[in-house]
This record gives C-alpha cells, structure tokens and sequence, in this order.
C-alpha cells in the first residue's frame, strides 16, 4: 500500500478533495490529511477522517502531535505529497519558504515529490505574482497540475477551476509508479516526462482487444433491438490498458462517450459487424469482451418502416446472433492467451457467471448485478470476479477504478505466461 499525504487548502474546490480521497482508497492508497485552517471553512475534518480513515491534522502546535516532531512524521512516511486544492495563498507560500502553519512547514520539511494542483480566481491564476510563484514552485521540483477553464464559483469564466479528480490521481499514480506491475515507472502528460509504459519488461508490450457498449439490431430503418449498456466500464478497461503500455484495439458499439486516448477504435452497429471487427484484430494477446453484445437480431430486416395494422401485432423472427466470447475462447488458431466475458445477472450471480466461464471456455469472467438498472449508466460498478478458482468479490468502486484493478490482474497474468 502506497501513502498519500494530501494537504487541503482554502478554496471553494476543496470539496472536491473528497472524491480524490475516495477514489485514492479505491486504488488501495492510504491517504492521511492535512487541512488548513482556510480549508476547514469550506469542509469539515470529521468529513475528511471519514473517508480518509485516518485522524485529521491541521494543527502545528498540537502537543501531542508534534511531541513526536509530527510535522516531519507525517512527510517520512508518505511515498508522495499532494497539495489539492493549492490556493493562492499556499502557493506564493510554498515559493517564498513560508512555514508558518503545519502544512507550510510539512512541506518545507519534506524531501519526497511534490504535486500541486491550484485552484483559484481566473484573475488571480493569470496575475503575474501567482505565475512568477508557480514557476519557482516547478523550478524547486514539484509538479503542476494545471487548472482547467470553464465557470468559477465566483460567477466568472476562465482557468482556475481545479484539475478533475481522475486527471489527478493519474498524475499520482504515476509519480508513486503505482504501475510497478509494468515493470518499469509509468509516466503521464500531466507529468511531461514524454516516456513511454512499457509494462512487460522481457520482449515488450502487449496486444490487447476490448470490446465495448451496445450492439443495435435493425428491425426497420427506424427501429432496432438493442440494450442500456453505455459503455463507460469497456472504454475505461480500453484506457486501462493503453496506460500500461498495451496496443489496444477497442471495438465499440452505439456509445455517447469520446474514443480513448492512445487506442485503436473500430466503430461498429451490429454483432455481426463487432465479430468480424474482432476477427481482423486477431492475434492479440488478451481480449476483453465487455460489450453487451444483442443474444438476437431480427431474421430478415424490413428495407421499409413498418406500420400498424389495425391494432394487430406485427410477428417479429428472431435468429441468434454469433456468439463472439465463444468464438475468440475457442478459436482453432488464434485464441488470445487470456480471454475475459462479462456476465450482467439479475439472479444467481455467482452460478451465472461460473457456467458462463464454463460453457464460453473463457479464461475469466467479470460479473455484475444489473437488477433495477443500477450499473447500466451509471459511474460506479460492483463486480465478481470468477475464475477457475472461484468467485472474487470487489467492493462497489468507480468502473475506472475496476477497469485498473482488472488490468493489474492481467498485467500479472500476462507476465507469467510469457
């Protein structure tokens, strides 16, 4: 487990610092925290010590905190320091040595990396002095996290609004090296380092294949069959693996969501088009099926709308779609060294899903409840993960953060098999 300090500063975003704290323990980082006292007017230590699990430290003259020099207890021990929110204020501290309160002297104290994500006024972002500061803070090593522009608490428009919570635990998970599975430190655009992640170290990367979303089943030009996948969990698995230096195929149907940076996109409507989509990505090393392929598509689509007639229903055959988790876990020739379906039950998910894996003869399958709607959509899932050992149960987490927790798992997989 790797240790996070995080040091919270006065700025309206600092609420936002609670969903990096929460997203930080789904990745299995313990976070302790300072907050300012600036910080502490817009959020309560009660609510970071809940999700942190840790007590809250705020104060340098705490007698029995710093009985133990806590202030240089607290920088020893973390493997990282991360300054988000970073007000104005911290910052043109943090440039000129300041140590005036527990976090200012944290940091002064400290000899591990820096990352600092500002958040503040667009005029206060652009002031020279707030610039001039940021360059002395990058010049004595540690690392900005730019702000993104868009509308400000204050009512204004323009850069200042603290970096989103995924772009920077990112940025931190690179600096920890977190992808120590990859075999070497990963490196990010946050970061510049310009590397690239290369995460089998003996004989190079990987090939990977994701599929992903809906598949959508014309009936008639107007209609089709098709189902409530969004494709958020497939995309993320996607990025996942770009991010450790896999070349990554994704095939995707019918989805709202922008392509994956650093992977290949196939854009396609039907099964029978992802089938075939898959079969010109072949050879891969892995395949992840997390499309929420249509079981059915109409036997013969009407070229033209069709319409009522006079209340009586129109008879709709049905023909089984090709069943591409089967086809790639069996293939004569090219069957990936890993293949994983998923499994989206209503009821008996575990047994579901084990004779899924059986009867698909794939490798893995990742398992979720879908009754009453609750993952399709959403940005939270709840999986098990099934193998032939067993059912491995996940607790409810961000699909992004399921899409790394899986990766990790086929990183380890992969390494082993070469």
């Amino acid at each position: 487990m790797r240790n996070i300090l995080l040091i919270i500063s006065g700025s309206i975003a600092a609420y936002k610092s609670l969903d990096l704290i929460r997203r930080l323990r789904e990745r299995e980082c313990n976070v302790r925290c300072i907050l300012t006292k600036g910080g502490a007017e817009f959020i309560t230590p009660l609510s970071v010590a809940s999700l942190s699990g840790n007590p809250v430290y705020g104060d340098l003259f705490s007698l029995k905190d710093e009985t133990e020099m806590g202030h240089i207890r607290l920088t020893r021990e973390a493997d990282v320091i991360v300054v988000a929110p970073a007000s104005a204020d911290l910052i043109a501290k943090m440039a000129h040595g300041f140590a005036d309160d527990l976090a200012t002297a944290a940091l002064l104290a400290s000899d591990k990396k820096i990352l600092v994500a500002p958040a503040m006024n667009a005029q206060m972002w652009k002031h020279p002095a707030t610039q001039r500061n940021l360059r002395r803070v990058e010049k004595d090593g540690a690392v900005i996290i730019p702000p993104s522009a868009g509308s400000l608490a204050c009512g204004e428009i323009g850069a200042g609004r603290l970096a989103e919570a995924g772009d920077i635990v990112k940025a931190i998970l690179d600096s920890l090296s977190l992808r120590e599975m990859a075999g070497v430190k990963a490196s990010s655009a946050l970061l510049s380092s310009g590397a690239s992640r290369h995460p089998l170290p003996e004989g190079g990367g990987f090939k990977a294949l994701v599929t992903s979303g809906p598949t959508h089943e014309s009936i008639d030009p107007v209609r089709y069959l098709g189902n409530r996948s969004s494709g958020k969990q497939g995309h993320a698995i996607a990025a996942a693996l770009a991010e450790v230096g896999g070349d990554v195929t994704l095939i995707t149907g019918p989805t709202a969501l922008p392509d994956p940076e650093g992977v290949r996109v196939a854009h396609v409507t039907s099964a029978s088009e992802m089938l075939a989509a898959c079969e010109k990505a072949l050879p891969v090393n892995v395949a992840v099926c997390a499309a929420a392929v249509s079981d059915w598509r109409a036997e013969a689509a009407s070229v033209r709308k069709l319409k009522k007639r006079g209340g009586a229903a129109t008879a709709l055959a049905l023909v089984e779609n090709p069943d591409i988790l089967g086809h790639l876990a069996n293939h004569p020739k090219k069957r990936p060294i890993l293949v994983i379906g998923f499994a989206a039950e209503t009821e008996n998910l575990l047994k579901n899903a084990a004779t899924k894996r059986k009867n698909k003869n794939a490798d893995w399958i990742v398992a979720n409840d879908v009754s009453g709607g609750k993952i399709f959509g959403s940005d939270n899932n709840e999986v098990t993960l099934v193998t032939a050992k067993g059912g491995e149960e996940w607790p409810r987490m961000s699909k992004e953060a399921v899409a790394e927790k899986l990766v990790e798992r086929i990183v380890s997989y992969i390494r082993k098999k070469k």
